[in-house]
């Protein structure tokens, strides 16, 4: 199977991100997109999206930019997950870029950044820093 359908396959089974309505756009070594409407189901109480949905679509893309890099049959998990917040989410969607920062045998570094998008404009509003592990 290649990457692109082994990530995708992986990815439809995240009943998560089912249930946030986000998609997989895109896939290349080192590197996943992942969107996400900001649903009425998902803001905090001020009307921005919430931190959560920032952090669960960054730490899928960032975790997924891992698995890229990763030989076939294997999975990652998130060792730990960092967040930075940085302006409310305010918008139609999230867009979560994930890389990879350095592949190693043991650890994986990755990096996300969250973007709010409204009309076309768009606003980063978090970064996400982390290490997955290979399982």
């Amino acid at each position: 199977m290649d990457n692109d359908s082994r990530i995708r396959d992986s990815f439809g089974k995240q009943t998560m991100m089912q249930t946030l309505g986000a998609t997989l756009d895109s896939v290349a070594e080192g590197r996943v997109v992942i969107t996400a409407p900001i649903l009425p189901t998902s803001l905090q109480q001020q009307g921005a999206g919430h931190a959560g949905l920032a952090f669960s679509i960054g730490d899928s893309a960032a975790g997924y930019s891992a698995l890229t890099v990763m030989p076939e049959g294997a999975e990652v998990m998130t060792v730990e997950m960092k967040i930075n917040l940085m302006a409310p989410a305010l918008g139609d969607r999230l867009v979560a870029e994930g890389r990879v920062i350095r592949a190693g045998r043991r650890i994986v570094v990755v990096a996300a950044d969250v973007w709010a998008e409204k009309e076309g404009a768009r606003k980063h509003v978090a970064m996400l820093q982390g290490t997955m592990i290979p399982v």
